[in-house]
């Protein structure tokens, strides 16, 4: 078994220059919030996400136009609630990172839930290789808090323009997984780390252009769809688990979904390959549309001679 990289980034005296001094405060604060039950915390992100749709324009638009584009069917008024709706949950994702920075393993682990284990389980068992296609909820960070848990996983990760909570994320993550890559260092890195019975955690529904992507639908409407996840599960000889992460009321716990393996994934073709992944998603996000990340630009990218619709 090849060895796993060291985890996370090293504590730097730079950390601590007075340009970071509010974000040091902010995280002081956070710890105060980690220990509020879920109600509590809910409540104050409720809050902030209210004050997100009163005051950021932008923002909101975004997220209508998604709605728009997504649900085309949907009455304004109902539009306009799950709008209302979305970015409240988006507040509670914001402060549930609280919980992530400092709750502890074992009181996260009594708040999580993985439905569909069976099938990692069962990969792990065969001796395989795992990718887990994480949509990217406003949840979405539990995940790797779930699987970690009780496997070993990796995943990649984005860089933060700030350096504190750049450090202060990537130690977060590294509290669950064994280890994690950045974007900058490329797939090569993830290919050669993805081996029998260890789990990758990719999220494979962002639009990063059309240089590694095709069009492909996306709720009827044509979004640029990586390559990339198709050609990292043929490399990495592996299966592919699409997953999604909500807050389940009822329970009040953070349930992680797993569906079973793409079937004939991937096929070879670009774009049949890019449409079953797409198709996968959707099954997600229409049982828990309020909880998808709608923040994001996911038609940033168009077609030729297709007007933005941002």
């Amino acid at each position: 078994m090849r060895g796993k990289p060291e985890c996370g980034i090293k504590f730097s005296i730079s950390l601590l220059h007075p340009r970071y001094w509010l974000t040091w405060f902010g995280l002081s604060l956070t710890f105060f919030v980690a220990q509020l039950p879920n109600s509590s915390r809910h409540s104050i992100g409720k809050w902030i996400g209210k004050k997100i749709y009163k005051n950021n324009k932008r923002r909101s638009d975004i997220v209508r136009k998604n709605l728009q584009t997504c649900f085309p069917d949907m009455g304004e008024q109902a539009r306009e609630e799950m709008t209302k709706k979305h970015l409240q949950w988006h507040g509670c994702a914001l402060v549930d990172y609280s919980l992530l920075f400092f709750g502890s393993k074992r009181r996260l682990s009594s708040m999580l839930e993985i439905e569909g284990k069976e099938y990692i389980d069962n990969a792990v068992k065969n001796n395989q290789s795992i990718v887990v296609l994480l949509a990217h909820s406003v949840m979405l960070e539990f995940a790797p808090v779930a699987l970690g848990l009780q496997y070993e996983c990796f995943g990649s990760y984005k860089t933060s323009k700030n350096a504190v909570l750049d450090w202060m994320i990537t130690c977060s993550r590294c509290r669950h997984v064994s280890f994690v890559v950045s974007r900058e260092e490329g797939m090569r890195k993830l290919i050669k780390s993805l081996i029998p019975k260890r789990l990758m955690i990719f999220l494979p529904d962002e639009d990063l252009g059309i240089e590694n992507g095709v069009f492909a639908s996306f709720f009827g409407e044509q979004k640029a769809t990586l390559t990339t996840t198709a050609r990292l599960v043929k490399m990495g000889k592996a299966i592919a688990l699409p997953a999604y992460a909500h807050y389940d009321i009822e329970t009040q716990k953070y349930k992680i979904q797993i569906l079973p393996p793409i079937k004939n994934y991937p096929t070879g073709d670009a774009l049949q390959d890019a449409t079953l992944l797409n198709q996968s998603l959707e099954q997600f996000i229409k049982e828990h549309p309020e909880q998808y990340m709608w923040t994001m630009k996911w038609f940033k990218t168009r077609p030729e001679n297709q007007a933005t619709l941002y």
